[in-house]
């Protein structure tokens, strides 16, 4: 089940507000395009992809990265993908349109966090399809180097519009009717709000701004590219929880 981006947005806040205490510290931001600590990909497939998303950033503006570390901890990887995310600021000032591939091979766990400006074009249902049709069924053939590159090809493809980006799709999602599972969990979320409205009402207001500007008050921040001293980054990393998980 999908929720909208606000409920989405809700649930990432209440998630990382209940686990604070315990967080797996996000590491600083790295250095290349691609990062791979858990030797998940050959050596040249790491240059391949990585001088090639340094040129699609270049030719682009958009910034896309890959990054692969053998595990989250105790954090669940949504968690510490929208941390990381916003650490890393991974994207344009005012324009969020930065796109983050999370590979976690201990765990094996998937995560592709998606900026607020590329959502349009690259929606929770398209991380999904990338993942589940994609990525998992290659890594479960051992096809790892294959699995990355696949993904790459199929989320630039998607960013620019590009026809036969994904895999044709035999069941198209279709709308449904708000369901009594969805008003359940809206209720829920609704009610969970207001306790962090009693409980930690600088968060809560934070929150509600950021609904009433459409998420503007999620963007912005910073100056332009940092790039050197130690790693690089954006001024974007506004994501909300965009994008999908998966498992193989």
């Amino acid at each position: 089940m999908r929720l909208p981006r606000n409920y989405r947005f809700a649930a990432v806040l209440i998630w990382t507000a209940i686990l604070f205490g315990a967080e797996t510290p996000i590491p600083e931001a790295p250095t290349e395009w691609v990062t791979d600590t858990a030797n998940f990909l050959s050596p040249d497939t790491v240059r391949s992809l990585n001088a090639r998303l340094a040129e699609y950033e270049r030719t682009t503006g958009h910034q896309v990265i890959v990054y692969i570390a053998p595990t989250t901890g105790d954090t669940p990887i949504e968690d510490w993908a929208v941390r990381a995310f916003a650490k890393w600021r991974v994207g344009r000032k005012g324009l969020d349109d930065g796109l983050a591939l999370f590979i976690m091979p201990q765990d094996r766990r998937l995560r592709i966090e998606v900026g607020y400006g590329l959502e349009p074009v690259v929606p929770d249902a398209v991380a999904s399809r990338v993942i589940n049709e994609v990525m998992a069924p290659r890594i479960q053939a051992g096809q790892h180097d294959e699995a990355v590159t696949a993904a790459i090809n199929a989320l630039t493809g998607a960013i620019d519009k590009q026809s036969g980006a994904l895999p044709p799709d035999s069941q198209p999602e279709r709308s449904a009717p708000l369901s009594p599972l969805r008003l359940i969990v809206y209720g829920i979320l609704g009610l969970l709000v207001l306790g962090l409205l009693v409980t930690h009402p600088s968060l809560a207001l934070f929150f509600l701004t950021s609904i009433l500007s459409g998420g503007g008050g999620m963007r912005g921040g910073g100056g332009g590219y940092q790039w050197g001293g130690g790693g690089f980054g954006g001024a974007g990393g506004r994501s909300g929880g965009g994008g999908a998980s998966g498992s193989w």
